[in-house]
């Protein structure tokens, strides 16, 4: 891939992954670099029926509200981070299926699976405006991720589906990159996540934290359990940070299309990973699904240098 530069071609998917039984604990795993306890929130905001079914996460520029769509109906929540009560809703669409949101200067960008991205400037007042941007995904795209890179102004938007055409595509996931300027998107992905690059970092990292249950899950050759359905980026570290409800893993890049972190996310605690964002200290905030509870955003505070 022309523009994705990829640093695991050595990498062997067809050996077995080697199975290990020593684990680090959370204390450990905080010393040798990753700066959450990302199974143990810090604090837990519980939703309202009406976000049961939360689908996008984002942050208004000031940090004291954050943001938040689900995947029916064509409005806005802004939610108190203390209490998980709802400031306001907003109406900006019909209904339909939305997934990722970021807010970003005096705008919200909301993405449908589709891969439409709707602007919306002036939000929640009577000059409120609407935008529609189509860009070149197809129904295989499956579009669950939209974040917000402050170091380069651009929306990355990651697809659950298909990265490109071809027998092969189904074991790459892509994320794209739409310039805010020109509101243009490269036709190939800037990043991408594949099985095999997967499998390589677990064959260099077997005493990792639920190192087995890892490797059980990206086993099968032939298939890629890995869905993106959230991304952002850390405001200090510049990596990327990607959530999957597909097997309930996270997964961080860097700017090279490396693999830096792997995390297995417990399912009693996140049940749904849906929404992912940053404050601008580092904070990280994860949105749940409710399924037959109430949906929640959790809370982890930034434990780095």
């Amino acid at each position: 891939m022309s523009c994705t530069k990829n640093t695991t071609k050595t990498a062997q998917p067809e050996r077995a992954i080697p199975v290990s039984t020593n684990v680090y604990d959370d204390e450990v795993l905080i010393t040798s670099g990753f700066p959450y306890t990302i199974n143990d929130p810090d604090e837990t905001i519980t939703l309202p029926n009406k976000l049961k079914e939360i689908s996008g996460l984002g942050i208004d520029p000031t940090g004291k509200f954050l943001y938040a769509i689900q995947d029916e109906e064509g409005d806005l929540f802004i939610i108190n981070k203390k209490t998980g009560k709802i400031k306001e809703k907003i109406k900006f669409h019909k209904s339909g299926d939305y997934e990722g949101v970021e807010f970003v200067k005096d705008r919200a960008y909301i993405v449908k699976n589709t891969g439409t991205i709707y602007e919306v400037q002036d939000i929640g007042q009577s000059t409120q405006k609407r935008t529609k941007h189509k860009f070149d995904f197809n129904k295989s795209s499956d579009v669950e991720g939209l974040g917000y890179d402050p170091f380069t102004n651009s929306l990355l938007v990651s697809c659950k589906g298909k990265a490109l055409r071809g027998e092969k595509a189904k074991l790459k996931k892509g994320i794209y990159s739409i310039d805010l300027d020109s509101m243009k998107m490269d036709t190939m992905p800037l990043y991408t996540i594949s099985l095999d690059a997967v499998k390589a970092f677990l064959h260099t990292n077997t005493a990792m934290e639920y190192f087995d249950k890892l490797a059980k899950l990206f086993n099968p050759a032939e298939e890629f359990v890995f869905g993106p359905s959230g991304i952002a980026v850390h405001p200090k570290t510049n990596e990327l940070y990607i959530t999957s409800a597909v097997g309930n893993v996270l997964i961080v890049l860097n700017r090279a299309n490396e693999i830096v972190h792997l995390q297995k996310l417990k399912k009693k605690v996140h049940q749904q990973p849906e929404g992912i964002v940053f404050d601008q200290d580092g904070t990280l905030y994860i949105s749940n699904e409710g399924g037959s509870g109430k949906g929640k955003i959790y809370q982890f505070n930034y434990k780095g240098e």
